[in-house]
């Protein structure tokens, strides 16, 4: 008896420990973001578009914040991302919808399969395709295109959270809208897709903070601007895209820790209200 005792205490106590030490990581690394980045943090940072080279060598040689901020990023990292919910959320809606209705169907299995595969999919290779359907053709980089690759990456996601959720309903629940004389679409947007609100919402959250750090498809797509562009058919850029342009001037470099700290923010914000919506939705 002692003997299981000790081997579960060493269990539990080797859990702990491993536990700690995968959180250890991400600690150091938010630790260092927000020593590195508070700095920069200041009104202009938010409403001013990003400094030149000759602003922040002038200002590093006189001791001063460097000025201006990440406005346009900002601005153009709304914007797309905006486009691309507006895309992928009703498909990837619908999507789910059908998978969790026709599970067994061929063509439910090649839709899940070629979505898992998406998944998989690296970004800069969705970049590449959504360069060939949207920049060739328009004949310019854009916001545009860029959203079309978000939409892309956030597809998957939205289509296997809202199959999952949607198969997590008591079938009762379909049964009474029926018997009640409903029709089949009626009882699907009117009874399930609301009753799973709380999971659809908690996926949706959950990709747009995915493709909102994203930059690599971006390059290929919105190329960036040092303007705030509201124009969907021309460059925009957006702060994945600044912190790839501060990182290639030795000037900038303050201005990557405020950019990395401000998106890490914001993508924690979202984490943490996917989080909290999908407690509560499981409690009720």
């Amino acid at each position: 008896m002692k003997a299981r005792i000790v081997k579960d205490r060493l269990f539990f106590w080797a859990v702990c420990v491993l536990s700690a030490l995968t959180a250890v990581p991400l600690v150091v690394i938010i630790w260092e973001v927000v020593k590195k980045g508070y700095k920069q943090i200041n009104l202009s940072f938010f409403t001013e578009t990003a400094p030149s080279t000759l602003d922040a060598m002038l200002a590093k040689t006189t001791g001063e914040l460097i000025p201006g901020g990440i406005a346009n990023g900002i601005t153009g990292t709304l914007l797309m991302v905006a486009i691309a919910s507006a895309i992928a959320i009703p498909v990837g809606i619908m999507g789910g919808i059908y998978l969790s209705e026709k599970p067994k169907a061929l063509f439910s299995n090649v839709v899940r399969f070629l979505t898992d595969l998406l998944q998989g999919t690296p970004s800069i290779v969705i970049g590449i395709i959504a360069y060939a359907w949207v920049v060739k053709p328009l004949g310019s980089y854009s916001a545009l295109a860029g959203s079309v690759a978000l939409a892309i990456m956030m597809l998957p996601l939205i289509i296997r959270s809202t199959e999952e959720t949607l198969k997590m309903l008591p079938t009762s629940l379909k049964e009474a809208g029926l018997a009640l004389g409903a029709s089949y679409t009626s009882v699907i947007l009117r009874v399930l897709v609301p009753s799973a609100f709380g999971g659809l919402f908690t996926g949706i959250l959950l990709a747009i903070s995915r493709v909102m750090g994203e930059t690599a498809p971006l390059m290929l797509t919105a190329l960036g601007s040092t303007a705030i562009n509201w124009d969907v058919t021309l460059p925009t850029s957006a702060v994945p895209l600044l912190i790839w342009e501060f990182y290639n001037d030795p000037n900038l470099i303050d201005m990557i820790w405020s950019s990395s700290l401000f998106l890490l923010m914001l993508i924690l914000v979202l984490n943490i209200i996917a989080k909290h919506i999908a407690k509560k939705w499981r409690i009720g």
